[in-house]
């Protein structure tokens, strides 16, 4: 009795510890799917905030040393590529920067900064007479000169340059002129092509704007700058929240043609540095464009309505009939 009751006691000694080791097996394996669930998951944070875009802040009037701590701050890296002179703005400081600021970048991403040089930076004027406008622009870009005002004459050839003037005066080839000037130009209009369509301006920044209205051979009639904006340097880095005439943004959606204006008509913008300004322009641009394809819809579903109204009334008559 003894020894049966002993051999029951090995065995129930053996149950017991094959089943700790199973239970011991078990946690060691839940642990170790825990913590590579918990790797996996921190792994795919870090991977995420590697890739996680990052916006571009403005350097537009920093010295070079303020816009690399700005820069090293915002997780990214600038490279002074160029520089102009521009009389009525710091000297040394940042004029211009590629992405502009509020883009999306990726970390470590390099910010190309083009500043103010300490002395004046003179260029010989080009020959642009000739060129169609869109010639002539990328010409007097190459040499860091802007076009200013657009004066148009009746010509055989739409914006075909006939005149280049610098400060209301004929210039001539080779002319020193000091970088980032404007030049005006005088083209050609003509009779059959003198139409265009002002362009949507809202969130582009104050050089963006102007060349946008360029594009669309128009002239900027007034700039509006708001409190925010107190110096060249900051107009720079101000944004447009409102223009007239306005682009109409239920264009595409409703099919509508947008209302033609005359070539070298003029474009009035108004600018902030305020973000939230310009936000809600945008949500309120957001909003019409909503609207008027709500109202879209609306008519679809009203004439399939009447198309299948016309249907069963047709389909009564002939049951009378």
């Amino acid at each position: 009795m003894d020894s049966r009751t002993g051999k029951q006691g090995i065995n129930a000694g053996k149950k017991r510890a094959k089943g700790a080791w199973i239970v011991r097996t078990l946690v060691e394996i839940i642990i170790a799917a825990t913590a590579v669930i918990i790797i996996s998951f921190l792994s795919l944070r870090l991977i995420t905030r590697h890739n996680k875009e990052l916006e571009v802040p403005s350097f537009t009037g920093m010295t070079a040393a303020q816009a690399g701590q700005a820069a090293m701050d915002a997780n990214l890296r600038i490279d002074i590529t160029d520089s102009v002179y521009i009389n009525n703005m710091g000297r040394g400081v940042v004029y211009k920067q590629n992405p502009p600021a509020g883009s999306m970048v990726k970390k470590n991403r390099r910010i190309l900064l083009t500043i103010n040089s300490v002395n004046p930076k003179l260029v010989p004027m080009p020959s642009v007479v000739g060129f169609s406008l869109r010639q002539a622009r990328a010409e007097l870009g190459s040499q860091q000169l802007r076009i200013g005002k657009l004066i148009y004459v009746r010509d055989m050839a739409t914006n075909n340059v006939l005149k280049q003037l610098y400060n209301g005066k004929e210039i001539e080839p080779g002319t020193p002129v000091q970088t980032e000037e404007e030049i005006d130009l005088v083209v050609g209009l003509s009779d059959s092509d003198n139409t265009t369509y002002v362009p949507h301006l809202t969130a582009l920044q104050f050089l963006a704007a102007k060349d946008a209205i360029l594009d669309n051979s128009m002239n900027i009639g007034g700039m509006f700058f708001d409190e925010t904006v107190t110096d060249y340097a900051d107009s720079l880095s101000a944004y447009v929240y409102k223009q007239y005439p306005e682009f109409d943004v239920t264009c595409g959606i409703t099919g509508t043609e947008p209302k033609p204006l005359r070539i070298g008509s003029q474009v009035n913008i108004y600018l902030t540095r305020d973000r939230s300004k310009v936000e809600e322009a945008l949500m309120k641009e957001d909003e019409m464009a909503r609207a008027a394809e709500e109202a879209k819809i609306a008519e679809e579903e009203a004439k399939a309505l009447e198309k299948e109204l016309e249907k069963a009334i047709s389909e009564i008559e002939k049951l009378s009939i």
